[in-house]
């Protein structure tokens, strides 16, 4: 599974031009499967010397919201590897924006507080754990309540910052992944969000399953079409 997935974390970087020699780059580090999976694999992409990069971490606790990690846990992954890890601690108070949900708050602090230590640490490049699901989810979510048809892109350059977001596992498929916890052992983190309910991504996830189950190509029919309307690469 590891060959696997490595075969399609090379081809992302090769394909979408994620890395290049020089890059200080930094991961966001939730302490699921997808972002645990992410680090490991960068971690061994950076033993080989072209291209020469650098890695870090972070970890974002959001001290209002019950969503528990073992930063232990994490510090000991992160260490295994050589990755230095940066645990940052935020919050937010969902009654200052009723037009703005409390995910929507919640995601924005993560991501303001992964900016901010990003271009102190003088990182340029922040890699995110999506997935080829993820991307695919997204893309029907757009289709089916924005009436656009596109997603989170593999690359993406920051108009208003010195940074690119890299989605590394763009290619990976969910099931690879999990499939490769399980063999790694990683260990699962509790998450007790009151917030913790997605029931568009969620619906949109059982109509994906449908559309596999028609077409077992559907995945990759989907995936061209994104590429042919050059929307993995912004």
């Amino acid at each position: 599974m590891e060959r696997q997935l490595t075969s399609k974390l090379n081809k992302a970087l090769r394909n979408y031009h994620l890395i290049d020699n020089g890059d200080n780059i930094l991961v966001a580090l939730s302490g699921g499967k997808d972002s645990l999976c992410l680090l490991d694999l960068l971690a061994k992409r950076q033993r080989v010397f072209i291209p020469h990069f650098s890695l870090q971490a972070i970890h974002v606790r959001v001290e209002n919201i019950a969503y528990e990690t073992d930063t232990t846990y994490l510090e000991n992954f992160c260490r295994e590897r050589n990755v230095p890890l940066h645990v940052v601690t935020t919050s937010f108070d969902p009654t200052t924006d009723k037009r703005k949900s409390p995910c929507f708050l919640c995601s924005w602090m993560r991501r303001k507080e992964m900016f901010n230590l990003a271009q102190q640490l003088g990182c340029n490049k922040i890699a995110l754990g999506h997935h080829n699901d993820d991307l695919i989810h997204t893309a029907l979510m757009n289709l089916t309540f924005q009436g656009r048809f596109d997603t989170m892109p593999a690359s993406l350059q920051m108009k208003k910052m010195p940074l690119t977001i890299i989605r590394p596992l763009c290619l990976c498929h969910e099931a690879d992944i999990k499939a490769y916890a399980d063999q790694q052992g990683y260990q699962k983190q509790r998450k007790l969000c009151p917030y913790e309910k997605d029931s568009y991504r969620t619906d949109i996830q059982q109509v994906f399953q449908q559309m596999e189950s028609l077409n077992p190509e559907a995945r990759y029919s989907i995936w061209n079409a994104l590429e042919r309307e050059g929307k993995m690469k912004q």
